[in-house]
C-alpha cells in the first residue's frame, strides 16, 4: 500500500501555511512536502512538523527572476543557482528535510547544449554538499504545455542527466501528471525508470485536480507502483476542486486492503 504525502503548496490552501501540517495529519497523510517554505522561519516550521509527527520530504530551489522557473540549467547563472541551493540546503537541514528539488529553468532551444553542461555541473557540486547531510536531490520533468521552454520535459532525459552526474543521491521526481502530458505510456515508463526514481507525484489529467477523474486510471497506477516495488512516498500535488478534505476519497480507496 503506498504511503501518501500532502503537497502543502496546493492542498489545504484555505489555512495559514503552518496550520496545513496539522490538517494533513488529521486527513491521514503520512508526510508533507512544500515547494517554497521560505516565508516561514525554519524554527517555526520544524516545531510544527515535530508537533504533528510528520516528516518534510522536500522543498524547491528558488525560481529566480520572474519567468525563469529555476536556475540550475541557466548558462551564466551558476552563482545565482549556488546561492539558491544554499538557501534550500540550509532550510532543509534546519527542518530535517530529506530532499531538494533543483528547478532547472526555462531555456530557449539554441542554448540547450550549453544548458545541459551547466545543469550537470551544478548538480555535481550540489550533490556533494547534499550528501553530507543525507539529502537527496530531485530533478523533475515538467510538461511543455504547462511550462513552455522548461529545460527538462521527459523522464528519459532526466535519467540521462542523472547518469552523467554520477552521484547516488540525485534522483528523478516522477510526476504522473507531467509524464502523461509528455508522451503517456505511464506504467511502462514508470517501470523502465524505477531505478532512477526517488519521488512520485500524482494529479488528474488534464484538470490537475484530484486523481479520480480524467485520462489516468489511478487505481491501476497506484497498484502498479506498489507491485513494482516502489517504497517511497506518493505525493498529492494537485489543485483541489473544493475543500481538500472533501476530495480525499481516492486516497481512502487506495489505502484499503484489497
Amino acid at each position: 500500500m503506498p504511503r501518501f504525502a500532502a503537497n502543502l503548496g496546493m492542498l489545504f490552501a484555505d489555512r495559514p501555511l503552518l496550520e496545513r501540517i496539522g490538517a494533513a495529519k488529521a486527513a491521514g497523510f503520512a508526510a508533507v512536502e512544500l515547494q517554497f517554505p521560505y516565508a516561514e522561519p525554519a524554527s517555526a516550521m520544524r516545531a510544527a512538523l515535530e508537533r504533528h509527527g510528520l516528516p518534510m520530504l522536500g522543498l524547491n530551489t528558488a525560481m529566480g527572476r520572474e519567468g525563469e522557473s529555476g536556475l540550475a540549467a541557466l548558462p551564466g547563472r551558476e552563482q545565482d543557482f549556488a546561492d539558491a541551493f544554499r538557501q534550500a540546503f540550509d532550510y532543509a537541514v534546519a527542518i530535517n528535510g530529506s530532499a531538494i528539488h533543483c528547478m532547472a529553468g526555462l531555456v530557449p532551444p539554441e542554448q540547450r547544449p550549453a544548458a545541459e553542461r551547466v545543469f550537470i555541473e551544478n548538480l555535481k557540486r550540489a550533490a556533494g554538499q547534499a550528501a553530507s547531510k543525507n539529502i537527496t536531490l530531485l530533478i523533475e520533468p515538467i510538461n511543455a504545455r504547462d511550462r513552455p521552454n522548461y529545460f527538462l520535459t521527459r523522464p528519459e532525459h532526466a535519467a540521462s542527466i542523472i547518469d552523467q552526474v554520477g552521484h547516488a543521491n540525485v534522483k528523478l521526481q516522477f510526476d504522473f501528471y507531467h509524464t502523461q502530458i509528455s508522451g503517456g505510456d505511464l506504467l511502462k515508463r514508470f517501470e523502465q525508470h524505477l531505478p532512477w526514481i526517488g519521488h512520485v507525484q500524482v494529479a488528474a489529467v488534464p484538470s490537475r485536480a484530484e486523481p479520480d477523474e480524467g485520462e489516468i486510471n489511478y487505481p491501476a497506477v497506484l497498484e502498479a507502483v506498489d507491485r513494482l516495488g516502489y517504497r517511497g512516498y506518493v505525493a498529492a500535488e494537485y489543485k483541489p476542486r473544493g475543500r481538500t478534505e472533501d476530495g480525499l476519497g481516492w486516497m481512502r480507496a487506495a489505502s484499503r486492503p484489497a
